[in-house]
């Protein structure tokens, strides 16, 4: 079956979530006080908050180092442990108190939050608006009836509730996401109340459709004006002004549809991310009561099992990889830089596609995806009415499902990334009678909801139900448009000869499989692609992706996790600082990115042998240092999608292979010594592609390299300073486990550091960290002022390394 979908994709947060103009929505993250304190009662604003921390949000407190310890914020008493990394949550409040200016009497405000993890309740002024239980869905409330007089102070007051064992991974702690406070006449545009479609779409022209949801406070019926202006991404209007007129109904709303043409339209794609703008104004009479300006691309999307996934009239294969929410150092606190950091990383590294396992993503990385060019499946749930935590989201499920799956799809439906909702991730009950409705009504709610985009579902193995079998996941698939498949490429080909109009998507995939299972998206349009077990690495479920070194006679470790030191799952293609690990340099030759890659395995001790889990790697780095093992042999793989290769130490041949079609890894046996080791690929007979691995010195001074040097004073800006140990001929070395100290001065601070060592429990907060294979972490971050910030590292017997960061 062909399916086709079109749409003209709004960056979400540009309507109700900071893209408008200041009179309208204010960015509400400054100035909070902070209390972790489960036995104040702090929600009337009479209370004594003086002494309270005073800090800016996004915040998680989760990250921040536990008191008398020496671990950081980890702790072997954490109610998560392996899962949540051993970090801690607990009851944390929050405080903020504003007033309104006198012109601002009489209009109707609104408050906004994108993402408190987790059970959350606010006051304003001692009025409880309301309770939120997921700590992923965005929602908002009315403070209009509850404000004091305009020139006296309000005082909003959040509690944030983390208990109990609610996750199999981090989540991190409180106000994790933007807040926003929405200040309007009493006639104003809904808060996620515009989306945009693009029925038709040719080369000449676009149909662009805007739907605007308008609310009345004012207790008055009234006729107004919808004014429309579209604005190219050169900035310079396109298409003519649309205007509409629409009676509101007293304390009600009115919809407004509007149709407008776009001659010769720039297509957003991952190579062209063109974004269009709307500026839409109500009017009344003459008085201006609403201006929003809205950021959108134009797209057309097609699924089906004959041509794939289509994009803009041309096939697409998603190179995909899951991610989690949190951002390593700054744990979950989704400040605008590190999101985009995430992006820019992972486009770096050859994904066009993410997976945003398993809930829906902030905002802020939302407008990363469109601005940069990032595909993404953007998902609801991780359990439905069965546990997998006892007290988890299945606790609110039949009660709250509606609401927040609504919440997700208004506020991302009109993301050009966006291609399709996963209503659920490994549900237990997902092919059980019971299953099967809720599956059904929640596709159904989500096609109600934005018709422009298939649903998905990631569906595994019964694990949890010996009994079932592959086969029976079939009247799941039946319901769904896009079959999710976790780590069961191997019945791809099956699955499509029994059901051949099933479209199938790797919604997660092994590493080690990275050949096998893009083998199957080049070969099958029904295969879409591949979203890989992850990306990168997270915290929590520590250390899935582990290797276990035992002896020979043993039977194979079964562990998938392992305990305490582990914190990180060791999974991800890029580490937890975003340094390519050895899985990265092998999918780049699977993606055909790079002609040749090179490995060596680290020495295994005799009598020993290398277990590694299903989500793991081997042992490998890209390294050509290995003291004290001259002469012994190391195990070097290459890896090419040309006809053979050669492998030279110090100009002498090694030896040469021919691969094989069925893989592209040739294994050599290297007796080590130090020097030069070159691989080369070879078609036909003429070199393809080179890379060499060189034995390095001893450690000799430090290297800073900022991602940016120059940032913006926004609180919300940062600059990741990657710091390096290298040798005499500025080479890194590779074996260096280092201390280092930072000393800051000028117009930051230091936001978090960190490295790639999956258990080390240092601090994130405190100005030191060990490097790790060569190198560590320092994120800078403005005060909010112009200037400069100077870091400098420095490391015992090594000359320092310093950088100036320039904030403007």
């Amino acid at each position: 079956m062909k399916r086709l979908f079109l749409a003209c994709c709004l960056l979400v947060s540009s309507l109700a979530f900071g893209q408008q103009q200041p009179s309208r929505n204010r960015l509400f993250d400054s100035d909070w006080r902070f209390l972790k304190d489960s036995t104040v009662q702090a929600e009337q604003p009479a209370y004594n908050d003086a002494n309270w921390r005073k800090l800016d949000l996004p915040h998680d407190w989760s990250m921040e180092d536990l008191p008398n310890q020496v671990t950081g914020p980890f702790s072997q008493a954490s109610v998560g442990g392996t899962s949540t990394g051993y970090t801690v949550g607990g009851i944390g409040w929050y405080r903020k108190s504003f007033t309104l200016s006198s012109s601002e009497k009489g209009k109707s405000v609104l408050i906004q939050f994108d993402g408190v993890y987790t059970e959350t309740d606010v006051w304003l002024n001692g009025h409880h608006l309301g309770y939120h239980p997921y700590g992923y869905t965005p929602f908002s409330y009315d403070l209009t009836p509850y404000l004091s007089p305009s020139g006296t102070k309000n005082v909003l007051a959040v509690r944030v509730k983390n208990l109990g064992q609610n996750s199999r991974w981090y989540t991190g702690s409180g106000i994790y996401r933007h807040v926003w406070l929405t200040v309007a006449e009493s006639v104003h545009i809904a808060p996620l109340g515009i989306s945009i479609t693009t029925p038709q779409i040719t080369e000449k022209s676009a149909q662009v459709q805007l739907v605007a949801t308008i609310d009345n406070a004012s207790g008055k019926s009234m006729p107004i004006v919808l004014q429309t202006q579209l604005i190219a991404p050169n900035g310079k209007p396109a298409g003519t002004v649309s205007r509409q007129t629409v009676t509101v109904s007293a304390t009600g709303q009115a919809e407004s549809k509007q149709m407008l043409r776009l001659d010769s339209p720039q297509l957003w794609s991952p190579e062209t991310p063109y974004l269009y703008k709307a500026k839409v104004v109500i009017w009344q009479g003459t008085k201006r009561l609403d201006s929003v300006m809205t950021t959108f691309g134009i797209r057309s999307i097609e699924f089906s099992a004959s041509r794939g996934f289509v994009l803009n009239g041309k096939r697409v294969l998603l190179k995909g990889g899951c991610i989690h929410h949190d951002n390593g150092p700054l744990g979950a606190a989704a400040i605008d830089r590190a999101e985009e950091r995430k992006i820019e990383l992972l486009k770096a590294n050859g994904f066009n596609a993410i997976r945003t396992s398993h809930n829906p993503p902030s905002s802020a990385l939302l407008d990363a995806c469109d601005r940069l060019g990032m595909l993404v499946i953007d998902e609801a749930f991780d359990m439905w009415q069965r546990p997998k935590k006892p007290q988890d989201y299945h606790r609110f499920f039949d009660t709250w499902w509606q609401r927040d799956l609504t919440a997700m799809i208004q506020r991302d439906r009109n993301h050009p990334s966006i291609i399709l909702w996963s209503i659920g991730n490994e549900i237990n009950e997902r092919a059980d009678p019971s299953g099967l409705e809720i599956t059904k009504k929640l596709t159904d709610e989500a096609h109600r909801l934005d018709p422009t985009r298939p649903v998905t579902e990631a569906l595994c193995v019964f694990w949890e139900h010996p009994k079932k079998v592959w086969e029976d996941s079939d009247k799941a698939f039946a319901i769904l448009d896009v079959g999710g498949y976790n780590y069961e490429w191997k019945h791809n080909e099956s699955d499509h000869q029994r059901h051949p109009e099933r479209i199938i998507v790797g919604t997660e995939t092994f590493a080690k499989e990275a050949f096998e299972n893009w083998q199957q998206v080049e070969k099958h349009p029904y295969v879409i692609g591949d979203f890989v077990w992850t990306a990168m690495d997270y915290m929590g479920e520590t250390a899935i992706g582990h290797t276990i070194i035992q002896p020979k006679a043993d039977k194979d470790s079964t562990k998938a996790v392992l305990p305490w030191p582990w914190f990180n799952a060791w999974c991800g293609d890029l580490d937890l600082i975003g340094s390519k690990k050895p899985q990265s340099y092998y999918r780049d030759v699977v993606w055909r990115n790079r002609p040749i890659a090179m490995a060596v395995h680290s020495p295994i001790p005799d009598g020993m042998k290398e277990t590694v889990t299903n989500w793991g790697w081997p042992d490998e780095q890209q390294s050509w240092s290995w003291a004290s093992t001259e002469g012994k042999p190391l195990q070097v793989r290459v890896f090419s999608r040309s006809q053979s290769v050669r492998l030279e130490l110090n100009g002498k041949l090694i030896g040469e292979q021919q691969i094989p079609d069925s893989t592209i890894t040739a294994t050599f046996s290297v007796p080590y010594d130090p020097g030069v080791l070159k691989a080369t690929s070879y078609a036909n007979g003429k070199p393809t592609g080179t890379v060499e691995l060189r034995t390095v010195g001893k450690p000799h001074h430090l290297r800073l390299t900022a991602d940016r040097t120059a940032i913006n004073a926004s609180r919300n800006d940062l600059s990741y300073v990657t710091v390096e140990v290298l040798d005499e001929q500025g080479q890194v070395i590779p074996t260096a486990n280092l201390p280092v100290t930072f000393q800051l001065a000028g117009d930051g601070e230091l936001a978090g550091v960190a490295n790639g060592n999956p258990t080390d429990l240092s601090s994130f907060q405190q100005a030191r960290k060990t490097t790790f294979r060569g190198r560590c972490l320092a994120v800078v971050r403005p005060k909010g002022l112009a200037g400069s910030v100077t870091l400098t590292a420095s490391s015992p017997n090594l000359q320092s390394g310093q950088l100036i960061i320039n904030v403007r």
